[in-house]
């Protein structure tokens, strides 16, 4: 069926040249696909008036924990307080299934859907739970998703760096742990920190020997930049840095570009690893110091992980760092585990509070990032959900950047310490729309290889967002005129539209690499010497993921292609 939305306001950043602005112009599409606008005196069949709206392409969330078994142990661990949401019944007037910073898989589809983001980003996949967290992902009906292989602490890889090792069998055995785990990028979470906690180590800095490989952190990035670049992964190597949330990490997170050793790099949640130890309360900003570095280092991109106050729950493969956060669990409960050796897993209950010093810095520093940082193309919008607090708040984020008079009114309710030793107040840049499309669709796009969305162009998907223009930005972003995925409405004014036409399935987008096979013989006997399981059971067929997790794999080849 051909389509046209006829007058809309289109924001579309991927077309160099275009007015920051936007340009009003019709937009067509068929079969799900963006099309040229036909030739004249063809019909479309179905006519849609855009007057008086701005239209993007669908929104693109390149880090939020939406599967794995760390989502269903912080359900576990918070049984008391929220009923099984399995039996989705009510309890006191609330429906366990939409509880607002764990919610079911089904509901998480629904609010980001209901906001007009389409794909979804896991970013921390164990290799021996990939196919738990694709099914629980394929769960999540509606949106496109994929996960990023998790690296960096499992024994096989520490004792290839360890034994030196050419850096062409450590690029096969990563190209291998991504083919066979269906990811589209490889993430290291505190690099070599989560295998020596197992050793009884409870801190570890960049040039921290390990206490059995004797292997750095600083060895283990700038090992894993160089695989992931030659393996030939459009995504940058995703870091989640050493000293997450200590005073004075900032030093770490600047040695941890530094060991990139000019390959890219992508940090996570930075704002968490961009602290000082200035002032009264030992604890300051350092976003500024981490923006200049930036400016310094063009390799480098970020997202910030911007808290939010209020009650949630944090899930983080950094045992060793959860280890020490759990004193400050609320409710005071937690659950620490290692996992088959690969790598651990911390759920800590956690509460955000508007009038703690900490808490309240922390807010500032995040906007501090994403108002420091000049291209909106290197920092992008996370919430680390749900560890600095649910997706659900990117709306209100949206209407922060945008609005230094609302950035204002926030800032004067937070604890009046944490607002004098910021320098949020002093900062009158305003995000545009164009840079909110920029950040949210073009640049997710753009680092992750999806060379077919996150645009309105043609050939690109037709996941298409229709927003009514209104001087209420966060209302606008919290519920979208229409949204449509695949060319297909199925949402309007954050109604559900139901149709007769079955729904497309939904997609897994995943990295197609080539594996050195001289190496894998190898790889098994270093795997069978810690793993309780053979290594090539952590391999998961285009079969297994269409017809038994149900979802479609695309994958991704070198260059920016597709291979269905």
């Amino acid at each position: 069926m051909l389509t046209v939305l006829r007058g809309s306001r289109l924001i579309d950043p991927s077309v160099r040249g275009t007015k920051s602005s936007g340009e009003i112009a019709d937009l067509w599409w068929k079969d799900g696909r963006i099309v040229e606008a036909p030739e004249p005196g063809i019909v479309a069949d179905e006519t849609i008036d855009g007057s008086g709206c701005l239209t993007m392409a669908g929104g693109i969330d390149l880090h939020t924990h939406i599967g794995g078994g760390k989502v269903t142990l912080a359900r576990m661990l918070l049984g008391d307080q929220m009923p099984p949401w399995r039996e989705a019944r009510r309890f006191d007037g609330d429906d366990p299934a939409s509880c607002e910073f764990l919610p079911s898989a089904s509901v998480t589809a629904s609010r980001y859907l209901d906001m007009g983001y389409t794909t979804c980003l896991e970013p921390a996949v164990i290799p021996c739970n990939a196919r738990s967290a694709h099914a629980e992902m394929a769960d999540v009906r509606g949106l496109d998703t994929g996960g990023y292989c998790l690296l960096g602490n499992d024994d096989v890889l520490l004792s290839l760096i360890a034994s030196g090792e050419p850096q062409e069998v450590i690029n096969a055995y990563v190209a291998w742990m991504v083919q066979a785990t269906r990811c589209i990028a490889v993430k290291v979470v505190n690099p070599g920190g989560i295998n020596a906690f197992k050793f009884n180590e409870r801190e570890m800095d960049v040039d921290t020997q390990h206490p059995k490989y004797g292997v750095t952190p600083g060895q283990i990035i700038r090992t894993l930049c160089r695989a992931v670049s030659e393996i030939g992964l459009r995504h940058p190597l995703h870091v989640h840095c050493s000293n997450l949330g200590v005073p004075g990490n900032i030093e770490s997170t600047l040695a941890t570009i530094q060991a990139a050793d000019g390959y890219p790099i992508h940090l996570t949640h930075a704002q968490f690893h961009s602290y000082g130890t200035e002032g009264p309360y030992k604890f300051s900003s350092a976003a500024a110091k981490l923006a200049d570095a930036l400016r310094a280092n063009p390799n480098v991109t970020l997202d910030v992980g911007q808290i939010q106050f209020g009650r949630t729950v944090t899930i983080s493969a950094d045992a060793m760092h959860q280890f020490e956060n759990r004193n400050h669990a609320k409710p005071r409960k937690s659950v620490i585990l290692d996992i088959e050796c690969e790598a651990g897993c911390g759920v800590v209950p956690f509460r955000y509070a508007r009038r703690e010093f900490v808490h309240s810095l922390q807010w500032a520093i995040g906007l501090e990032l994403f108002l420091m940082v000049d291209d909106p193309s290197r920092v992008f919008l996370t919430t680390d959900h749900p560890n600095g607090g649910p997706f659900t708040a990117y709306p209100h984020l949206i209407a922060l950047l945008t609005n230094k008079s609302l950035r204002e009114t926030v800032l004067s309710e937070i604890h009046s310490d944490a607002s004098a030793a910021s320098s949020l107040g002093g900062i009158d840049r305003e995000y545009s729309l164009h840079d909110i499309a920029v950040m949210t669709r073009t640049a997710p796009a753009s680092i992750l290889g999806l060379s077919d969305r996150g645009s309105l162009q043609p050939g690109c998907i037709a996941d298409v967002v229709v927003y009514e223009e209104s001087d209420n930005v966060e209302a606008m972003f919290q519920t979208p005129r229409d949204v449509f995925k695949q060319g297909r409405r199925i949402r309007s004014r954050g109604k559900v539209i139901d149709s007769s036409q079955p729904m497309p399935r939904d997609q897994t987008l995943a990295a197609r690499v080539e594996v050195d096979s001289r190496y894998v013989s190898q790889f098994r006997d270093l795997h069978a010497r810690t793993g309780t399981y053979a290594m090539d059971r952590l391999q998961i067929s285009k079969g297994e993921m269409d017809d038994v997790i149900g979802s479609e794999l695309v994958e991704m080849v070198k260059g920016g292609g597709q291979h269905v």
